[in-house]
């Protein structure tokens, strides 16, 4: 019994020693794991970066899909699920926070998608109202679950109903990746064009 015991031991520290250790990536001394899994599927960092406004390091974004992608245009075409993280760097107030991403977001619309997105873009403003201020360390997920909507969590808890159409996903990944990106130094890190 005692042999039995020790081989089930050994088998299983040998399992575990043989499975592959969790890969991260060091952003600005945040850790993105390279791998995360929505809606049940396997999805691998695409790039990440740091957003800098005035010289301070406000969060540490990074964009995960089925496999990675260099160009816009193959980013907002990805197929299946998507995430982006975003750590936060510093404390900012909702309303601050809000103000930025509400901006970026109306530069990078046409005039017929606002108008196309006005209830869900009201629900995305008024998130920030109830969030309140967020914290350095704080983490905001937001998934692409086909089938759901965008589904926006701050440190694992949802924080506004999904909103189902998907090129309102785009649309905040535009705020990044638009023609009028909210950081002109963290677009090109993010189509992997430079190191971040």
């Amino acid at each position: 019994m005692k042999r039995f015991t020790s081989s089930i031991l050994t088998a299983a520290i040998l399992a575990l020693a043989t499975q592959a250790p969790v890969q991260a990536m060091d952003v600005a001394g945040v850790q993105l794991e390279d791998n995360a899994k929505v809606a049940g599927k396997d999805l691998v960092l695409s790039n990440a970066g740091v957003r800098i406004k005035v010289l301070f390091k406000v969060y540490v974004l990074g964009i995960y899909l089925n496999e990675k992608k260099t160009t816009v245009a193959d980013i907002l075409g990805a197929p299946g699920p998507k995430r982006f993280k975003l750590v936060m760097m510093r404390d900012v107030s909702g309303e601050e926070f809000g103000s930025s991403f509400m901006g970026a977001i109306n530069k990078n619309l046409e005039k017929d998608e606002k108008t196309k997105f006005v209830n869900q873009l009201l629900k995305f403003g008024e998130m920030f109202e109830t969030i309140g201020a967020l914290k350095k360390g704080d983490v905001i997920l937001s998934d692409w679950v086909p089938g759901t909507g965008t589904v926006l969590t701050l440190n694992g808890k949802p924080i506004v109903e999904p909103l189902p159409d998907p090129l309102f996903y785009n649309a905040l990944l535009k705020i990044w990746l638009g023609d009028k990106p909210v950081d002109t130094s963290l677009k090109p890190v993010l189509l992997g064009e430079k190191k971040g």
